[in-house]
């Protein structure tokens, strides 16, 4: 396979090199990728998140593999077993479902390297394909609110909605961004803060809880998010709190927009009813631990529910803003999404 680069990961001398974001923005540590339960442990314990670079590192690793000389059983084998590394962002299963498809047909380990190389430049045009389109519904001196972290970080591209941000500060506009610091796990104040910086955006950090009185305040002009699974209706899952952020901005008339790949797309499911949600481990709300030290503020085993998404229903959203250009909620009912 040729070497690729990302900020999230990179594939170079033969070796899949994945940079952890449970250290960030403090340090910038790589892991070198060895197996397939090496990969299925980064990708569950968020080393690397981000439906498109999530679906992304697993590619890759399946191309590293029939690079390597892997048998097709066992490319089918480490095809399946990462498939179920993480229940809701589709992009895994859809890249690794083409691959699956592929060496069913008789494609050959070269083939399935070439493929591999494919997706990742493919997830690159698409990022660029989002950011104009999205840039396009940027006013100058807009104030954008935005959750969790889509840059860079979880894509291989500029990213989706962060990537419509940067492109908007490349065509000169006064922007000013609201970094949800997104609870629990804080991917906006340590990864989307990280980002802006490396941007030269001005940016500030605010508590998830503090969306409503700026809405209400007239200091949000428009909101964008990612998705993690986009249903055929339109309804679309992402990080926990999104649907919160979509019900206040109808309340305050804030256009709230999705952007996403067509590959975040689950042509097999009707509507948000159908996402299975991840559940994740109660520790992640009870405090903090690891590379920030280690601290519970909750009683010893306090039970706890901690859904890593909520889906936000596509009547609250104003657009959905894909490769393929910018949708309504009329050019979505009448399927939009499954062209």
């Amino acid at each position: 396979m040729k070497d690729l680069f990302a900020t999230c990961l990179k594939y170079q001398n033969n070796q899949l090199l994945i940079l952890d974001q449970r250290r960030l923005p403090h340090e910038q540590h790589w892991h070198q990728c060895e197996s397939d339960d090496d990969l299925v442990t980064l990708i569950q314990s968020l080393a690397i998140r981000g439906a498109p670079a999530i679906g992304i590192a697993a590619s890759t690793w399946i191309g590293h593999l029939a690079d390597s000389g892997a048998s097709n059983d066992e490319l089918i084998k480490s095809i399946h077993k990462l498939r179920v590394a993480r229940p809701t962002a589709v992009n895994l299963m859809n890249y690794l479902d083409q691959m699956l498809e592929a060496i069913e047909q008789g494609a050959d380990n070269i083939a399935i390297s070439i493929m591999a190389e494919a997706l990742f430049d493919e997830d690159v045009a698409l990022c660029k394909l989002m950011a104009n389109h999205g840039a396009a519904l940027v006013p100058d001196k807009a104030k954008i609110l935005t959750h969790c972290n889509t840059g860079g970080l979880a894509t291989v591209g500029m990213g989706t909605a962060i990537g419509v941000i940067k492109a908007a500060h490349e065509q000169k506009k006064q922007i000013h961004v609201w970094v949800d610091e997104t609870r629990p796990l804080l991917q906006g104040g340590r990864l989307t803060a990280w980002d802006m910086q490396q941007a030269g955006i001005p940016y500030q950090i605010i508590c998830d809880n503090m969306a409503a009185m700026l809405m209400g305040k007239n200091e949000v002009d428009m909101i964008l998010v990612g998705a993690d699974r986009i249903a055929i209706n339109g309804d679309f899952a992402n990080k926990i709190g999104t649907y919160s952020l979509a019900v206040l901005a109808k309340h305050h008339g804030v256009p709230f927009y999705v952007v996403a790949p067509h590959t975040t797309v689950d042509k097999l499911c009707a509507d948000g009813d159908a996402i299975p949600i991840e559940q994740r481990a109660a520790d992640e709300v009870r405090g903090v631990s690891g590379n920030f030290g280690n601290c519970q503020w909750t009683p010893t085993d306090a039970p706890v529910f901690n859904p890593a998404f909520d889906v936000t229903p596509a009547y609250l959203v104003t657009g959905w803003i894909l490769d393929k250009g910018v949708f309504n909620q009329q050019e979505i009912d009448a399927g939009a999404l499954v062209r």
